[in-house]
């Protein structure tokens, strides 16, 4: 692409012209180089300088706006090789310490006890709590299968779960603070 001219033919095209007519569209460039609009201008900026620099030395001003966008290019990548990085080698990993695995016989003793209490409860509302959370079916399909309307199923499965709550023997395992409380 060829630079456009403002002065007249024959006399010398100056920086100041030339920032005036191309400058728009060379700050179109830069804005294509960085996220920020702010960063395109600051990049033009640089870029403008160094050929401001290098104005009388180059031969061929024609070609101008190649040497622009070249010193656009080289500019934004440089800053982009010198961006600050937070990593920082350290001796130890700053990460937290696991957390401790459960004791697999204190699992075991909240699945019995569970067990325990789920046997407790009436034998309707135990058919709809062991399909709802052990073998995981929907209230819909716990309904359909027992026969019952959806509406049964959740209020059956909503006092059965209150009365797990109330089990002494299974709060005596899951929640041992609140009996000694």
């Amino acid at each position: 692409m060829t630079t456009p001219r403002t002065a007249r033919p024959g006399t010398p095209l100056t920086f100041t012209s030339y920032v005036r007519t191309r400058g728009p569209v060379l700050l179109r460039t830069a804005r294509s180089l960085t996220a920020n609009p702010s960063d395109a201008e600051d990049l033009l900026q640089t870029a403008l300088t160094k050929t401001y620099v290098a104005w009388d030395n180059i031969e061929d001003h024609r070609a101008l706006d190649g040497y622009v966008r070249r010193a656009l290019v080289n500019t934004r990548t440089s800053q982009w090789r010198k961006r600050r990085v937070d990593e920082y080698a350290v001796d130890e990993l700053p990460e937290p310490d696991p957390l401790p695995e459960p004791d697999p016989a204190e699992q075991q003793a909240i699945r019995e006890a569970m067990w325990q209490a789920v046997r407790k409860l009436p034998e309707r509302q135990r058919a709809m709590v062991v399909l709802r959370y052990y073998e995981d079916l929907s209230e819909a399909a716990t309904a359909e299968l027992l026969g019952v309307s959806v509406g049964t199923v959740k209020s059956a499965v909503s006092r059965a779960l209150a009365k797990l709550r109330e089990d002494t023997d299974l709060v005596a395992v899951t929640r041992p603070q609140v009996l000694a409380a």
